[in-house]
């Protein structure tokens, strides 16, 4: 409604744009007050413009009055709603629109919970000129896990409406695989069964496992369960477990306590010093719980120092052998052992003296030495008062040289130079030989002399031999004489008709006894029976028997030869040199 006051006289003018019809306009007043009202129902967007009232008859016109339509805004829309779907950790944009003839133009707010969101930006479109279009705001946001499920609002309100429309999306979110992996048991003793179990979480739902270990895929692995037999390796290869969905994938790992004993990683390395540098070993053994490490030298006990490092300061010849690396068995009582290194210290040679037998005079001779040397000696020299020589013959000497049997000495390799003499002569047991050996350190030497047999100690026993050997062939003669005689004396006997008596012969010399029978003499035995000499036999004795041709019925008996106690048997037994039976 316009008001204008005026005279009553003047005539009501308005102004208009592009208005055909006047049914929405009417006045009303009283004109004897002065009072016109301009009224417009309904008011539409066309009806916005500049009024003023004249007088006509009087020339007189007021002062212009702008009428503002206001259009409430409309509920705005929310681009994907009313459900939007978005990926967890993924940056988004949510976009919110107001379209309509609405004026002024809305404000668009974002609420969540009540609570006004930052972090929009708002856009104004014209569609064309003089008139408004549609308004859009942004909200730039990185959903997490807790926001899904959640409801925000996207607010229009203006001057029209101050309490605004609002618009409600709900938030649904995608999230790859939230992962967890475990182990039981989680500390486990080498060659025992663990279980891995991998867990997870996932929309929209799991589509696959992966199992790996090291970054080696474990072949035939599949679903969320794991069932392995520990061993060493599980300590530095964790076993991971990747969980995927159609919207990304997970990974989680884990490294098992394995329990185990000493294994060598790196083996002490061989080392070679001068005399007086320092020396130092080093070396590696793996274990769960980590090993005691210690050092000793080769077939000694006393610790020489604790851990991977062995360090040796200012060494010396006798520094020179096998270090032994040793580690303990761990809490199971399985693994450790040794490992060694050889120290060589390089210093002037060493020359020893072996042992050398005995030489006669004009005989040959043989002379020996033993050289330890690193680095190898440069040369090994015998000298004497006639000269020296190095290798090869000189005159009546010669040198060899080869190498010492292993462990000769303690010292490792060596040398041994042997000197041969042939044909010795009275100057080689007077004077002394030098073994000399150098390199580039130094050079080192010993003497040896040239013991002397001597042949005058033997005489007395070549005497003794002699003796002896007269003795024994002395000896044998004799036996031989005395068992030709005893055999030449059974033969003749052997020849005779033996003399045999029969019991109750007519002379009556049966009474006698059987020694008289066989000591007696032929005349006394009375009658004679002849018998042949095939009725005697040797026993295992020697002796004569006689057959018995009556079978038993008479008891025959042969005579013996006779014996002395002058045999040769006696005669065999000579007291000091032989025994014999």
């Amino acid at each position: 409604t316009l008001r204008m006051l005026v005279p009553a006289l003047l005539v009501l003018l308005f102004c208009f744009r592009g208005r055909a019809g006047w049914s929405r306009y009417w006045i009303s007043g009283n004109a004897a007050s002065g009072q016109h009202d301009l009224h417009i129902r309904p008011v539409e967007l066309e009806d916005e413009a500049l009024y003023e009232c004249q007088a006509t008859q009087a020339g007189l016109r007021s002062r212009p009055a702008q009428l503002h339509i206001l259009v409430p805004p409309e509920a705005p829309q929310v681009l994907g709603g009313p459900s939007v779907s978005l990926v967890v950790g993924v940056p988004a944009n949510l976009t919110c629109q107001s379209r309509g003839d609405a004026r002024p133009v809305p404000e668009l707010l974002w609420f969540r919970d009540g609570v006004r969101l930052d972090g929009t930006t708002f856009h104004q479109n014209l569609l064309k000129e003089g008139t408004t279009g549609s308004v859009e705001s942004t909200l730039f946001f990185t959903p997490s896990s807790h926001d899904d499920g959640a409801t925000l609002v996207c607010r229009a309100r203006s001057q029209a409406l101050p309490t605004g429309r609002d618009t409600a999306i709900t938030l649904s979110l995608q999230y790859p695989p939230v992962v967890t992996l475990s182990a039981e048991p989680q500390t486990v003793p080498e060659g025992e069964k663990v279980t891995f179990l991998c867990q997870a979480t996932a929309q929209p739902p799991v589509t696959g496992y992966r199992w790996a270990k090291g970054g080696s895929a474990v072949l035939g692995a599949r679903g969320p369960r794991l069932e392995v037999v520990a061993d060493a390796s599980f300590l530095t290869e964790p076993v991971s477990c990747e969980v995927s969905n159609a919207v990304g994938s997970a990974n989680r790992s884990t490294a098992l306590d394995v329990l185990f004993g000493p294994i060598l990683l790196a083996k002490p390395e061989p080392m070679s010093v001068d005399v007086g540098e320092d020396a130092s070993f080093n070396c590696a053994w793996r274990g769960n719980p980590l090993p005691r490490v210690t050092w000793t030298r080769h077939g000694g006990a006393q610790v020489l120092s604790s851990g991977p490092t062995l360090r040796l300061q200012s060494v010396g010849p006798e520094d020179a052998g096998n270090y032994v690396c040793r580690a303990e068995p761990g809490l199971l009582g399985l693994g450790g052992g040794t490992a060694e290194a050889r120290l060589t210290v390089n210093a002037p040679p060493v020359v020893t003296a072996l042992h050398s037998a005995p030489a006669f005079l004009r005989g040959p001779a043989r002379l020996q030495c033993l050289v330890f040397s690193s680095p190898a000696p440069e040369a090994v020299v015998w000298s004497w008062a006639e000269g020296f020589l190095e290798a090869g013959s000189r005159g009546r000497f010669l040198v060899e040289t080869f190498p010492a049997p292993e462990g000769q000495g303690g010292q490792g390799p060596g040398l041994i130079s042997v000197l041969h003499i042939s044909g010795t002569q009275e100057s080689d047991f007077s004077s002394g030989f030098n073994c000399s050996a150098r390199n580039r350190l130094g050079e080192g030497g010993t003497q040896i002399h040239l013991d002397r047999r001597d042949l005058l100690p033997t005489v007395p026993m070549v005497a003794g031999v002699a003796a002896a050997a007269t003795t024994i062939l002395m000896a044998i003669t004799v036996v031989a004489l005395c068992c030709w005689h005893h055999s030449k004396a059974a033969a003749s006997f052997s020849k005779q008709k033996n003399l045999v008596r029969i019991p109750g012969s007519s002379d009556g010399s049966s009474s006698r006894g059987p020694e008289e029978e066989e000591t007696g003499s032929g005349e006394e035995r009375g009658p004679i029976v002849h018998t042949d000499h095939s009725d005697l036999v040797l026993d295992e004795e020697g002796a004569l028997e006689t057959k018995d041709p009556t079978n038993g019925y008479y008891k025959v008996r042969g005579v013996s030869p006779p014996t002395s106690p002058d045999s040769c048997v006696t005669q065999l037994k000579s007291p000091g040199i032989f025994n014999l039976p």
